[in-house]
């Protein structure tokens, strides 16, 4: 019996040491992998799909600037008739078609009855047609409002596309560290459950071998300690894992409805996908300049610049042309004999008007600001762009010191492996201490426990510096 119990405690031993000396692997059933996952947040998440409702509201808002130059209908009347008379009657109507360079077309049709018009008022009995323009000469001759707000709606497109991305950005970077705090649980349960298996199968054979009188009493009381604490150690494992699935629950959504937790899911192994060579050898000064962020503020200085020129623009003098081609009912030729030779020189209505203001108070003070804004705005990209740099080096420091690490506690776990192995021989034969036994296996479940978290730490720190690197897709 001595023999047979002696045979079991060594294959049990050998067994604990084989399986906490090997990283922990997850059935491939039902495994959710990082990519599927963060894929789902991508697309189904509501902060991911409220971001792209930015594109939409860029879209709206280059359909509003650009309808500063669509063609404009316009009319107007005006009748006054007193005790029986019809003292008059006024008609105008037509088409206004605004364009580039402050040019504006018009045609119009106006006619005039009544007893007490105004002789300036006149006209032919079968109406008079109307075609002329309107030019801005100096001031809004290179921009004006229109200009202005149609240039400001394209760098919209391109801002709230940068805006777009930085916020994905961030989500993923939380979706990721909830993924790999995820892994990190069920990694750590799955270690737990196994050490408490190992300590209760230790248990009964150590009460056998007491039975047997090979082992002293005091030795079960060892062994029924160590699966106590493994078993407090597993129900922390339990709560934490709970906890990681309602944390990763915050980012699983389908048709705009939260998913409901599945407790059959895996995530993939916290070793899984740690790090990218890539960006890990990337210059940060290049992966800075094309972080969202840093895109976003040079579209807001071509926006600022937009501004600049339209107050700059202001300090121009007022001066707008306006000409008009008047007909003799429908007839637009200007000459009697019907051709245009006298385009200049009879039925037409021409006007200029000029502004300027002395001081210009107004206009210098508000390209002040407009230069002020801009000088902001590039001390802000300055430093957001400082800022970034540096966030990337620290990530891209992190990995190689974890790499490093992770190299070091393997081999502390093979180490501590080889312990155990070895005390375990010595206790089998009689020549060590369950109390011994206990201690090499606790080292070693904590040096497992020491690499999968660094593991999950590098994986963390890869999500990291993609998410400084500005990455989101």
């Amino acid at each position: 019996m001595l023999s047979k119990a002696l045979t079991i405690n060594r294959r049990l031993f050998w067994a604990a040491c084989l399986w906490l000396a090997s990283p922990v692997a997850f059935c491939q059933n039902n495994t959710l992998t990082l990519q599927a996952f963060l894929q789902q947040v991508r697309e189904q998440h509501p902060v991911s799909r409220q971001a792209f409702l930015l594109q939409d509201q860029a879209r709206a808002a280059m359909l509003a600037a650009r309808g500063g130059f669509d063609p404009k209908l316009y009319g107007s009347l005006e009748r006054k008739s007193f005790d029986g008379k019809n003292y008059f009657n006024f008609g105008e109507g037509g088409l206004k078609m605004p364009s580039w360079f402050g040019l504006e077309g018009k045609i119009g049709y106006n006619y005039a009855r009544g007893t007490f018009l105004n002789p300036e008022n006149q006209l032919p009995a079968d109406g008079q047609a109307v075609l002329g323009f309107s030019l801005s000469l100096l001031q809004g001759l290179l921009i004006d409002d229109r200009r202005a707000n149609l240039f400001q709606a394209r760098i919209l497109q391109n801002t709230n596309e940068a805006t777009r991305q930085a916020i994905q950005n961030e989500l993923m970077l939380e979706a990721a560290k909830s993924y790999w705090n995820w892994s990190l649980a069920q990694a750590w349960l799955r270690v737990y459950e196994d050490a408490l298996v190992i300590a209760s199968t230790r248990l009964e054979g150590i009460r056998e071998s007491w039975r047997q009188g090979d082992k002293p009493a005091i030795d079960t009381l060892e062994a029924l300690i160590q699966v106590q604490d493994r078993t407090l150690q597993l129900n922390d494992a339990r709560l934490l894992l709970r906890n990681s699935r309602l944390e990763l629950q915050n980012f699983r959504w389908n048709n705009d409805a939260p998913v409901m937790p599945d407790t059959t899911l895996l995530p993939e192994a916290p070793g899984a996908g740690m790090f990218e060579t890539d960006l890990l050898n990337a210059a940060a000064d290049e992966l800075a300049e094309r972080h969202p962020l840093i895109r976003q503020y040079d579209f807001k200085l071509q926006e600022l610049d937009v501004e600049r020129r339209l107050k700059a623009e202001q300090l121009k003098p007022r001066l707008d042309l306006e000409y008009n081609l008047l007909g003799r009912g429908p007839d637009l030729t200007p000459d009697q004999n019907g051709n245009f030779t006298g385009l200049f020189r009879e039925n037409y209505k021409l006007g200029v008007q000029f502004g300027f203001p002395l001081l210009l108070r107004k206009e210098r003070g508000s390209l002040q600001l407009a230069d002020l804004k801009i000088l902001d705005a590039r001390y802000e990209r300055s430093h957001k762009q400082l800022e970034i740099k540096n966030k990337i080096v620290v990530y891209q420091n992190e990995i190689r010191t974890l790499r490093q690490q992770l190299q070091t506690a393997v081999e502390m776990r093979d180490n501590y492996a080889r312990l155990l192995a070895g005390e375990n021989e010595k206790f089998a034969i009689g020549e060590s201490s369950l109390f011994l036994v206990n201690s090499r296996e606790n080292k070693l479940i904590e040096a497992n426990l020491k690499l999968l978290k660094l593991q999950a730490e590098i994986a963390k720190s890869a999500a990291s510096l993609r998410w400084a690197a500005g990455l989101p897709d």
